[in-house]
Formats: structure tokens, C-alpha cells, sequence
């Protein structure tokens, strides 16, 4: 086979590989396998706080849901993957969600904005920044600001629409401004249009 053909095999085998990411990676935390779960990250992933590796990283996930969550469930949306290079990748997955908190159910919408490395071989999450929408009890529709509302805990912001500087724009202005349609993004740079080189928000994620 040419080589063009084994690159364009290479892609779709990665494609894959890291859709599968994304499900192991819901699996692992509804069934509270943090084995499984932080081998979704490399032996050098940054935990925060100065931490790095799996075991911080299993310490990390063993108290916040133990602590904050009974029981959760991911239910995966949409997935777009671009690739920098064959070995790195970045991609959004979309994520509705629930969880068993205390006697309150509490719903949520959110998208992770993710970084993948290929090492040895396989694909890891290099990095994911959960950007959330709203999280409230079932019965309690999210209206307004601060749409993160867990038991116990003052409402905040998730950073839901922070990465993408199109929603600002949107509601700064009082209607199409009449200017000449882009061109579509080139292939491969989808999303880096789109978040039009944002930097990473600073989000709570308990």
C-alpha cells in the first residue's frame, strides 16, 4: 500500500481509538474504577497543585467522588477530533450528565475540551477542561446566572461558553451586522477558529 493510504488507515485506527477514550473514560468513573480511569492518562499527567501522576490523580478522583456523588451516569454527545500531527491530537466531546447526590438528583450539560498524546503506541488524555453549562436538581430548571447549583453549595459559573469568544460577540450585538461571510475553516482547524486562540479558562470543577 502507499504510503498515503497507511497515513489516511493511521488516522481513521486513531479516530477510533480516541472516541473509545471518551467512553472507557465515562465508564471507568460511573463504575468507580479509578484504576482504569487514570490509565486513560499518561504516567506524567498533571493533577493540579503542583501534583503529577496517576496515583495523585487516583487520590484526586477517590475523594471527590466519594465526597460529592453517590451515583453519576455520562451520556456522550457529539465528538469533533483534529489532528496537529499523527501522534497529537485535540478534540470537544459534548457530555449530558446526571448525578445521585444526597436525596437530590442532580441533571447537567456540559463539554470537555480535550488534548490527546500518542505514546508507545496508544492514545491518552493529554488534557480535559470540563466547561459546564448549568447543574441543578432535576425539578429545578437552571434559569438565569450561575447555573451550577449543587445541595449545600452557592450557585457559580461553569465557563460553559468562556472558550469560545462567538457567544460574547453574539449577544454584544443587536443583530446580523450585515458583514461578509467567512470562509469555511480549514481542515484540521475547525476548532482552533472557533476558539480563535483562546486561552483556557479557570474552571471549578467541585
Amino acid at each position: 500500500m502507499s504510503e498515503e493510504l497507511l497515513a489516511r488507515i493511521d488516522r481513521l485506527e486513531s479516530i477510533d481509538a480516541i472516541r473509545q477514550l471518551a467512553a472507557k473514560y465515562s465508564l471507568a468513573l460511573d463504575m468507580r474504577d479509578a484504576n482504569a480511569w487514570v490509565g486513560l492518562f499518561p504516567e506524567d499527567v498533571k493533577v493540579g497543585a503542583g501534583q503529577v501522576g496517576r496515583a495523585a490523580m487516583r487520590a484526586w478522583f477517590d475523594d471527590t467522588m466519594r465526597l460529592q456523588f453517590t451515583g453519576t451516569s455520562h451520556h456522550i454527545g457529539g465528538h469533533i477530533i483534529e489532528f496537529d500531527d499523527p501522534d497529537h491530537a485535540k478534540g470537544v466531546v459534548y457530555s449530558k450528565n446526571e448525578h445521585e447526590t444526597g436525596d437530590e438528583w442532580v441533571i447537567m450539560q456540559m463539554m470537555y475540551v480535550d488534548k490527546y498524546d500518542r505514546i508507545d503506541g496508544r492514545w491518552y488524555f493529554r488534557r480535559r477542561l470540563p466547561l459546564y453549562w448549568y447543574a441543578t436538581d432535576l425539578n429545578k430548571p437552571p434559569i438565569g446566572d450561575n447555573k451550577m447549583r449543587w445541595p449545600d453549595q452557592d450557585a457559580y459559573a461553569g465557563g460553559y461558553h468562556d472558550y469560545f469568544p462567538s457567544w460574547k460577540e453574539f449577544w454584544a450585538r443587536a443583530g446580523d451586522d450585515g458583514s461578509p461571510v467567512a470562509e469555511p475553516a480549514p481542515l484540521e482547524g475547525f476548532l482552533d477558529t472557533m476558539s480563535r486562540g483562546a486561552t483556557a479558562p479557570k474552571i471549578r470543577v467541585r
